[in-house]
């Protein structure tokens, strides 16, 4: 562990007064599982419901889509800007992500729902980045960094769990506007249970922190430019799998029972991906780890479109999510080897540039179907985007400097 990670944990809270280890490591994973698994990715089993109920159209579903991740793109952008407090951030995202998960219950057509998809975009961003560097660095003063990989099982979770209750939903003949309802009282447990373990720093402390921690700035260079680009290359990559996976399986297999369990299918990949990544040393090559996880994410997203079948599909799903948040985790590693105790702004910098990805997909998607009557043109899109952000890690592997510990 870095001086700059002591210098920061130290900052954050006392040691003395910090929870055990796995309390931290669980808390994030539970956070991360409200913030993404819920607030983001039960959009994704519940979007088939929406358009059953004939409550929105495949267009409508997309643009809801599409606000969502400009919602995430403008929490991410802003943390670029602001330096509150990470717990505090993180109760914040929390609250609103269970708010307007619930107001997805209510009536109100796609303004209302526009407004709260994108609302929640900020939520999970703001928990997506203050969470994930708090638990860190929490993990780190404890001398147990690579246990911060176990804090991205939690969109995994949340994937699994709302893609099955949904397809649990469907059977018992439920509309949306329930299932949004179930998923909300869901939430509302979790952040209860989680809400202590966020405890804000003194407002004392936490003034004091940027001048304890008075470094000279991170340089913009053309490693974290790249780091930012290739990120950005995989939100694209992912996300037409990650909103559509349900349609695109459906549209593919008419009346087959399996649509609606590729989505958790996905979500088990997501949780053992996260899982083995927290395993691995954080000695190894980040960049490396990187090319190695868009490559396995191509594969993935590519069999969807040689081989749909029910096999393929499962395949499909299995090998798009087991790299899903482990390249997240190789990527905030590599942030923090590179700015240290400042890295908190880089991950901003990063996801804002992984959310801009994501904006992209959904448009391109729905306007490709209404081109073409099919996902294959907008998921080979995808893939491109995965090798080219792989070869990118491949080749800064190569030629940039050889990486310190983390």
């Amino acid at each position: 562990m870095g001086s700059a990670d002591r210098q920061l944990g130290s900052a954050i809270a006392p040691v003395s007064t910090q929870p055990a280890v796995w309390a931290v490591a669980l808390a994030g994973l539970a956070a991360l599982g409200v913030a993404m698994g819920i607030g983001r990715f039960a959009f994704t089993p519940l979007l088939p419901m929406m358009l059953h109920d004939g409550s929105v159209t495949l267009g409508e579903g997309g643009w809801l889509a599409t606000l969502n991740y400009l919602g995430y793109f403008a929490g991410a952008a802003a943390c670029l800007f602001i330096r509150p407090d990470p717990a505090r951030m993180v109760r914040c995202g929390l609250v609103a992500t269970v708010l307007l998960t619930l107001g997805m219950a209510a009536p109100g057509g796609m303004a209302a729902w526009g407004l709260w998809r994108a609302a929640a975009g900020v939520a999970s961003a703001l928990v997506m980045v203050y969470g994930s560097a708090w638990c860190m660095h929490r993990l780190a003063e404890l001398g147990r960094a690579p246990l911060g990989g176990v804090i991205f099982c939690g969109p995994g979770i949340g994937i699994v769990f709302t893609g099955v209750s949904a397809f649990a939903m469907v059977s018992a003949g439920w509309r949306a506007n329930w299932g949004w309802l179930a998923f909300g009282v869901l939430a509302v447990l979790l952040v209860g249970a989680t809400w202590h373990i966020f405890t804000p720093a003194p407002r004392g402390a936490h003034a004091a922190g940027p001048a304890a921690l008075a470094q000279p700035a991170p340089q913009l260079n053309r490693e974290t430019w790249l780091l930012t680009l290739a990120y950005g290359l995989a939100g694209f990559g992912y996300i037409i799998t990650a909103t559509f996976l349900p349609v695109i399986a459906r549209q593919a297999m008419p009346g087959s029972l399996w649509a609606d369990l590729f989505w958790p299918i996905f979500g088990v990949g997501v949780i053992i991906g996260a899982f083995v990544a927290s395993r691995v040393s954080t000695e190894r090559d980040n960049r490396r780890l990187l090319a190695f996880t868009y490559a396995m994410q191509a594969i993935g997203v590519a069999i969807a479109v040689v081989w749909p079948t029910v096999a393929g599909f499962a395949l499909s799903s299995m090998l798009a999510g087991l790299p899903f948040n482990a390249l997240v985790s190789f990527a905030m590693r590599e942030a923090r080897r590179l700015w240290g105790a400042q890295a908190q702004r880089l991950m901003g910098l990063m996801t804002a540039s992984y959310g801009l990805g994501q904006i992209v997909g959904p448009p391109l998607a729905t306007a490709l179907v209404a081109r073409s009557g099919g996902f294959a043109a907008s998921l080979c899109c995808a893939v491109a985007a995965l090798l080219l952000g792989g070869a990118i890690f491949a080749w800064m592997s190569r030629t940039e400097s050889t990486p310190a510990a983390a």
